[in-house]
């Protein structure tokens, strides 16, 4: 047996799972994302509710950023971690409905209702993106859960933020992202508005 069949056999599920094997640092990538989504900063002084709504819209805009960046660079390798941050995130998506007691036959309903939904918000932002500040405000208000005017105030803060990681994402050398290495620029007091 060769040494990459034998690494295959001991790991039977590796084909089930292609971002493993398409781009190996999705996961890391992925684990940051995630990561950053989950700050407590963005639910208690940005303004974001604390719900599956909320945690989904703050994830979506953080993968974005990534995939944003992503997008600058020709070739395939960056097309591959995209696809594989994609892939990875909707099997995330999927564990959390099952985590909540989705049933097993509701879960494709679901998982199309959400892919759909996050397919929508990158696209969203990422044509409101150019356009400013304002714009990319209401984008991320029209998305996030709530009523209308916390969702403003939350957005009026969210916007400048996730446009500074737009930035520092892009003065990144991008072999930082194909080795697994992702950075998030440090959240500074204008981005939070007078909450904290």
């Amino acid at each position: 047996m060769k040494l990459n069949e034998m690494a295959l056999s001991l790991k039977p599920l590796a084909a089930l799972l292609p971002w493993r094997s398409t781009a190996p640092h999705a996961d890391e990538l992925y684990g940051a994302i995630v990561a950053q989504a989950r700050l407590p900063v963005f639910y208690q002084g940005f303004g974001v509710p604390d719900t599956l709504e909320g945690r989904f819209v703050a994830l979506s805009l953080h993968l974005f950023a990534v995939l944003h960046r992503l997008k600058q660079e020709p070739g395939a390798e960056a097309s591959r971690l995209a696809q594989a941050l994609t892939d990875r995130f909707t099997a995330d998506m999927e564990t959390v409905l099952r985590e909540l007691g989705v049933s097993d036959m509701a879960i494709p309903k679901r998982m199309r209702k959400l892919a759909a939904a996050g397919g929508a918000q990158v696209q969203e932002f990422e044509e409101a993106l150019p356009k400013g500040e304002a714009t990319l405000a209401n984008v991320i208000a029209s998305v996030l859960p709530g009523q209308e005017g916390a969702a403003k105030a939350a957005s009026e803060r969210l916007a400048p933020y996730l446009l500074g990681v737009v930035r520092h994402l892009e003065a990144e050398p991008i072999q930082d992202l194909y080795a697994g290495i992702l950075s998030f620029p440090e959240i500074r007091s204008e981005n939070r508005g007078t909450i904290l």
